[in-house]
């Protein structure tokens, strides 16, 4: 066996089964390697791409995803994926194939310092050495499994992939645990908590990562908590819940601001500030943190307490501290959800982007997975759709980066091939990776792919509109609609102009063999009142 064999052979002891990627000379060996060791390449059409679905591979399959490019350009590319995965905390091993060892820091074609190119983007990058293959491998899946995840970079020179193995697969070690937070700590909040006439708990993307997302209904059941989300963080409980309260800081976010500033007491549970800064909304209102990490807050913000440890123990140590009572009462929770959600979906003639939303998660089962990208659609979907389950809502809301939505999916439905999936993306999203179809089509993947299709960069248009700069390269499409090609790579491709056709058709779609692009011409000219409100 020799050492691309070993490398292999160690990601499948951590879990590993699949990885994305773009093949070039230098990376044959580990591809092959990856044929024999039942680790399985999927050929994508970007390696941005490759890196977004590692990322939800390894958010999805509690093992960390896997990504492979070339040097160079390959590498460059790969890194828009990894930096989603860094600053989502998402545990992933990217693999960068190199020149051989002697060629290292030379001037040829092609190379450049894989190191620090990933060095700002990942919590660690090595390179593979003779001797050193498996146990660095090893130690590789322990740091990306490590709260908080992340990333973690292996730099694979040709010559050391086909060198003989010297070394036996290791034993994976488990993630260091993060200590528990004090005891007095919790129980310090829990009083606050108890004092408070009027707390929310805020849940942000750290509460993702639970080993037990049943603790915390059980915190918020226990001291009767209404809660909002951040974007990441929606469905770790069902959003149905009597005390769901909706996401912050999407559409119609001054409806939210408005009623977390009414409140005496901001609990953010989980609340990691990569989404969106306390600062953005909290007002006045003190804040009480338990998370994994200290709290990142201005100095305008009211920290009054924080719990930091690992989450898990902290949220079954404050469910098990006596219940606290607080004056909020069913009705006026619910009279706020009725006034969000009428916010949301103001009256329009039109095929408007909010009933086009509404009719895909009518088509879309309860426990469907919902992939979308970025843009003005994220912030109307954030608000507007309504999750039930744990890892059924996936984007990037701390990288933040268009094209995430297709190579998503394609990972959601390969790592949960039982549950629906569909892909809801922008105009823009869909022109920059279009190709991932294709992938999805080699792999037989029931998908429907809905492109929310109104001609512009509609978030950038409504910025421009509204801190009155022109309009300017932000059109998509100037001529008039016309009906889409009979496909896309061989990908069957309907229009709809209706929210019932387009909820007809995503049905359809989820009921086809493969994968199906379902273009809604929208009018979304209400996110100039809905989406920078």
């Amino acid at each position: 066996m020799n050492n691309a064999d070993r490398i292999v052979a160690t990601l499948r002891a951590a879990g590993i089964t699949r990885g994305f990627g773009i093949p070039s000379g230098n990376v044959l060996p580990l591809m092959d390697a990856m044929r024999r060791g039942g680790v399985d390449f999927v050929l994508t059409a970007h390696e941005g791409s490759a890196g977004f679905a590692a990322d939800v591979t390894g958010r999805i399959s509690g093992a960390p995803g896997l990504c492979i490019a070339t040097l160079g350009p390959g590498a460059t590319n790969l890194a828009t994926g990894v930096g989603c995965a860094f600053l989502d905390r998402s545990p992933l091993i990217a693999i960068t194939c190199n020149l051989v060892t002697e060629q290292l820091g030379r001037r040829i074609q092609m190379w450049i310092d894989h190191h620090a190119l990933f060095a700002p983007i990942t919590k660690a990058t090595f390179r593979l050495e003779p001797g050193k293959v498996a146990a660095t491998v090893a130690e590789a899946v322990r740091i990306a499994m490590t709260e908080p995840r992340g990333p973690v970079h292996l730099d694979l020179p040709e010559d050391v992939a086909l060198a003989p193995a010297r070394e036996e697969v290791p034993a994976i070690l488990s993630p260091a645990r993060l200590a528990a937070a004090p005891d007095d700590a919790l129980a310090r909040a829990q009083a606050l908590i108890a004092q408070a006439k009027r707390p929310i708990a805020v849940l942000g993307s750290s509460a993702m990562r639970l080993a037990d997302p049943a603790r915390l209904a059980a915190v918020i059941e226990r001291h009767g908590l209404p809660f909002c989300t951040t974007t990441m963080a929606k469905g770790m409980i069902d959003e149905d819940h009597p005390l769901a309260l909706g996401c912050i800081e999407r559409a119609c976010r001054q409806v939210q601001r408005k009623f977390l500033r009414s409140a005496d007491l901001i609990v953010g549970l989980g609340y990691d500030t990569i989404e969106v800064e306390y600062e953005a909304w909290i007002g006045d209102v003190p804040l009480v943190s338990i998370d994994i990490e200290p709290a990142d807050v201005a100095p305008s913000v009211k920290l009054r307490h924080q719990a930091c440890g690992d989450l898990d123990a902290s949220l079954a140590r404050l469910a098990a501290l006596p219940a606290c009572r607080n004056a909020w009462t069913q009705e006026a929770l619910a009279a706020h959800r009725r006034t969000f959600e009428t916010a949301l979906r103001p009256a329009t003639n039109t095929f408007s982007a909010h009933a086009a939303i509404d009719a895909v998660r009518r088509a879309l089962p309860r426990d469907g997975v919902l992939c979308f990208d970025v843009g003005a659609h994220t912030h109307q979907i954030g608000s507007q759709w309504r999750v039930h389950a744990p890892k059924s809502f996936q984007i990037t809301n701390g990288w933040s980066s268009m094209g995430f939505g297709l190579p998503a999916a394609i990972a959601a439905k390969l790592a949960r091939p039982e549950l629906p999936v569909v892909c809801l993306i922008g105009d823009g999203c869909f022109q920059m990776t279009c190709g991932e179809v294709a992938v999805a089509k080699r792999l037989g993947l029931t998908l429907p792919i809905v492109v929310l299709d109104d001609r512009w960069l509609a978030l950038i248009k409504v910025k421009q509109i509204r801190r009155q700069f022109p309009l300017y390269g932000t059109e998509l499409q100037a001529e008039d609609y016309r009906e889409p090609p009979a496909h896309y790579f061989g990908v069957p491709a309907c229009g709809v102009r209706s929210a019932p056709a387009l909820e007809e058709a995503v049905r359809a779609a989820l009921a086809a063999r493969g994968p199906t692009v379902i273009e809604a011409v929208v009018d979304s000219e209400h996110y100039v009142d809905t989406v920078y409100d």
